[in-house]
This record gives structure tokens, sequence and C-alpha cells, in this order.
């Protein structure tokens, strides 16, 4: 395969001006779409989600994502609501399950579960050659997921309170019973035999329900990261999709040259996200060559030298470089939400601020 190509799917809030709290008026903001819009619908009615088109360079793919949210912020303020990049509301909010067969038998089988569901996360999907590659490379990147997590914390609210976590997100998303890491699955064959057997459970609806941190697109010839919050800044955003590209692409020429998964347990994977989730970068990781806990600016780097000759090959390693130390320095957009919070006294302006950053 030549260059990569790489998409990004994210979930936004939609907010409403003057209070910053959620407004459920997806289906209105929908309502004013052309019918070659990449925006959707979402399970509440509080998010839209848009969707790049694939692309083979970082540049082009920047470009893409604050389209898409301009696009976004368009049609929202045509129904009198603006977005914001939020991995969850920092306000208090009962959501609002949208309408639709899907969304109301999800709302019906799994109650508080998908009724509080109002998370926002970033879906970076990298396209493979094939099912064979594809698994080989979900069985590769699985230690190098929860530093991307990290990279990406957005979410330290939950219900008008500080949730004493980075990515809360990653909290509530984890009440799903086919959520987080996964073993290594070996072959096409026995990735579908697991998902097979999962759906034979009865316990989730659809194959749209396998949410694993990672997994094969069911619309598009790609690995899709799950794993991420939705970024505040777009610039992070491109960098979560640098490093996704750059680990399935590292993750291929392992397996071309035959070298086996690492072989660490879906447990192990669980605790490494949990820490990402509760630190993001202001303490300390789980390193995935040692796996013992190191300074977080130790498992980034670490993660960047994986994979730098990929990085390289695709004219990233610079962008990546540079974006990681704006982000090291200026922190998360965790980080932010509790300064500006911190600053004003009010989560209100919390969501005006992000508001102003979504856009940027």
């Amino acid at each position: 395969m030549g260059i990569r190509s790489v998409g990004v799917e994210e979930e936004l809030l939609l907010v409403d001006p003057a209070s910053g709290e959620p407004r459920a008026v997806a289906g209105a903001a929908l309502a004013y779409a052309d019918d070659d819009t990449r925006l959707e619908s979402e399970l509440q009615r509080e998010q839209l989600e848009t969707g790049t088109r694939p692309m083979t360079t970082m540049s082009e793919l920047a470009a893409e994502v604050r389209r898409w949210r301009q696009e976004a912020s368009r049609h929202a303020r045509r129904a009198g609501a603006e977005v914001a990049a939020l991995g969850t509301s920092p306000l208090a909010v009962e959501p609002s399950v949208s309408i639709g067969e899907r969304y109301q038998r999800l709302q019906e089988e799994f109650r508080m579960t998908a009724e509080e569901q109002l998370t926002c996360g970033c879906h970076v999907h990298v396209s493979v050659d094939s099912e064979e590659e594809g698994v080989a490379v979900l069985d590769r990147i699985r230690p190098w997921l929860a530093p991307l997590l990290a990279l990406s914390a957005n979410s330290p609210y939950w219900q008008g309170r500080d949730s004493g976590h980075e990515s809360y997100r990653t909290q509530v998303w984890g009440r799903w019973p086919s959520a987080g890491p996964v073993e290594p699955f070996g072959t096409p064959e026995r990735y579908h035999e697991t998902i097979k057997a999962l759906l034979d459970t009865g316990t989730l609806l659809d194959t749209g329900m396998v949410y694993f941190d990672a997994r094969l697109s069911q619309r598009y010839p790609t690995v899709e990261i799950r794993v991420a919050d939705v970024c505040l800044d777009p610039s992070d955003t491109v960098l979560i999709a640098a490093l996704a590209r750059g680990l399935v692409e590292t993750a291929s020429r392992q397996w071309q040259a035959g070298e086996p998964p690492a072989p660490v347990t879906a447990g192990l994977l669980r605790l490494a996200s949990w820490r990402a989730a509760r630190s993001g970068l202001t303490d300390a990781l789980v390193h995935p060559l040692t796996w013992t806990p190191a300074p977080a600016e130790t498992v980034v780097r670490a993660l960047v030298d994986h994979v730098r000759d990929a990085l390289s090959d695709t004219g990233d390693l610079e962008l990546v470089k540079d974006g990681l130390a704006t982000l090291l320095q200026r922190g998360t957009g965790a980080h932010r939400q509790r300064t500006t919070h911190t600053r004003s006294g009010d989560l209100h302006t919390v969501v005006t601020d992000a508001v102003t950053v979504t856009l940027s």
C-alpha cells in the first residue's frame, strides 16, 4: 500500500448560546443540511456527528476537520444553537434520545446506560488493504491506544461536577457491554467468530454495538480507532489522526516482518486505559513497553518513537513533534476546561470558551 488515507469522525455537543446548556435540536439542525452533507445525528438529540472525506495528507485533513466543524456550526446556528467540541457537558443535562427505531430500542434495552450516554468521541479511520491486514493491525496497536486517549482527554466535568478524571467520557462509555480493549484475534475468521459469539448472547442489538477501542469498520476498508475523546482544539485532532496512521502503518510492517503482537491481556490494557482516563497528561501513565508507571511525557514520547519511521515516510514527523510539543506545553482540552473554570468561577464560561476554540 502507498500512503494510507485517513478520515475522522467527530461528535459535537449542541449548546445554548446564552446558557451553555445542551440543546436537543439535532433534528432541526439537520433539516437544513444539504444532500451531500457529512453531518449525521447521534444517539442523543443534543449532538451532531461530522465526518471528513478520506485524505492522504495531514494538511488536507486539517482543512477538512475545520470545514466540517464550521458546517456543523452553521447548521446549529440555524436551529438556535452553537457547537462545542467537548467530551461531556460541563453543565447538568437530561439528554433526549433521538427519534428512530434503533435509538428507541437502545433506550428500551439499556435504559440509564443509553439515557445518560451524552458523550462525544473522535473516531479515526485508517485504510488497510484487507481484513487480514486489518486484524493484524488491531492485534498490534492495542498497547498504544491508552496514550492516544491521554493526549485527547477532554471531559473532566459530569452533571455540573468535576469528575476527578481527565476523560470521564471513557468511564461513561465503558458502561456498554462491548466497550473497551479486547484480546488478540489472530485471523479475520477469529475476529468474526468473536463478534458472532457476542451477538449470540442476545445482549447486543447488532454489529453496530461492537464498541471495541479499535475495530474493523463496517462501512469502509479501514481500521477504526475509537478510543479518543473529541478534541477541543482541531489541531489536536490532526495530531491524533497522524499518530493513528503511524500506529497502523507500524503495526502492518511488524506483521509483514513476522513480529507477533505483544503478549498483553485485555485486563492489563483496561487498567492502562483507566489510568489514562484518570490522569491524562497530568500524572504517570502505564508504559506500553514495561507495563509499569512512567511520566506521561515519557510515555507519549515513546509512542512517537514507536511510529517514527512511519511518520518520517509520510512526512508527518515534524508535524507530530511540533503538535506534541504544543500540547504538552498548553495542556489537553481537560486542562483548558479546568483552567477556564478556575479563572471564571462558572461552567457556563467553560462552554462558551469551548465554542470559540472548537471553531479556531
